[in-house]
């Protein structure tokens, strides 16, 4: 079942106003407050939405309130039961710092659709469209990997490019792709951004790889469900993540999870820029009114497309 087309517009206004809740703190070094602004937009958005939502990827458990945490009714408790994947702020450093890269995001998909990952480590391989499905995989080498691809995209392995998070942590894996001649690009920060580099109408990357967010893979997983792109990813799990994992139901702590396991049916996905990013463009506020950047995802419509709204303040 799709969800309804009047829906798009509805959480695109959502991370809308997100980004618009942080603006007043960007370039300010304060994160904390820059978040703060965007859950208390985010939230008051959502509350005005006819559906019974709830937060089953958020910022938080509940005690840790009054961040959109894990388990958080929202929108009018009438209407169809959906599930929402969202960070307020990715990027809280950014924004502190008036650096690109921070936008407002959000998933929507109905209730049972989204996984519900755990605020820990995923070991990740996103790849674009057009590929055989399942052509890499997290138990390769990463010469294998990057082999297949080059192979499948009918390229020299020269001629690919990779993002990867600058961690020490990716040191084999960046060291590696020196030694195979892959061009990296490697980002500071920004997950999920940098992930979706790899879709889109001009991809600037072929291959993103190495160990993110856990939460940030099902958001990117939604958005690659929408582009045709995929991933693969598999949870880094400590003894009491363990047990956090069991209790939002998940049975298999070792899975390989593609884009189907963790995206399931339809799916909305907005991200709305606060300062400039690869996905969206900044906020810019004047006097009297401010102007957002967001991009959308409608999967069964078929609809990617970057809107701009202006709203008076």
């Amino acid at each position: 079942m799709s969800l309804d087309k009047s829906y798009l517009d509805q959480f695109v206004k959502v991370t809308e106003f997100a980004a618009y809740g942080a603006s007043p703190f960007i370039g300010k070094g304060n994160k904390n407050a820059a978040d703060q602004g965007a859950v208390d937009r985010m939230r008051t958005e959502l509350n005005k939405i006819e559906m019974i939502g709830t937060v089953v990827i958020g910022e938080g458990e509940m005690d840790e309130a009054p961040m959109l945490y894990i388990g958080e009714k929202v929108g009018t408790k009438k209407g169809i039961e959906i599930d929402i994947a969202l960070d307020p702020l990715e990027g809280t450093n950014f924004t502190a710092k008036n650096l690109p890269g921070a936008f407002s995001v959000l998933v929507v998909a109905e209730k049972g659709n989204l996984l519900s990952a755990p605020d820990t480590y995923m070991e990740k391989i996103v790849i674009g469209a057009n590929l055989p499905k399942n052509l890499l995989d997290l138990d390769n080498t990463i010469e294998e990997n990057i082999n297949l691809l080059a192979h499948s995209k009918n390229k020299k392995i020269s001629e690919l490019s990779a993002c990867v998070l600058n961690r020490s942590r990716h040191k084999e894996i960046i060291d590696t792709l020196k030694k195979l001649d892959v061009k990296i690009n490697c980002i500071t920060d920004g997950d999920i951004a940098g992930a979706l580099t790899v879709v889109g109408e001009s991809p600037k990357n072929d291959i993103y790889l190495g160990i993110g967010g856990g939460p940030e893979g099902v958001i990117t997983a939604a958005a690659l469900s929408c582009y045709g792109g995929q991933i693969q990813g598999r949870l880094i799990l400590d003894e009491n993540e363990k047990l956090r994992a069991k209790d939002l139901g998940i049975k298999d702590l070792s899975m390989k999870y593609s884009t189907e396991d963790m995206v399931k049916g339809d799916i909305i996905f907005c991200a709305s820029g606060v300062t400039k990013s690869d996905l969206a463009d900044g906020i810019i506020i004047s006097a009297d009114e401010f102007q957002v950047n967001t991009l959308a995802l409608h999967r069964d419509y078929n609809v990617k497309k970057k809107i701009i709204n202006t709203y008076k303040k």
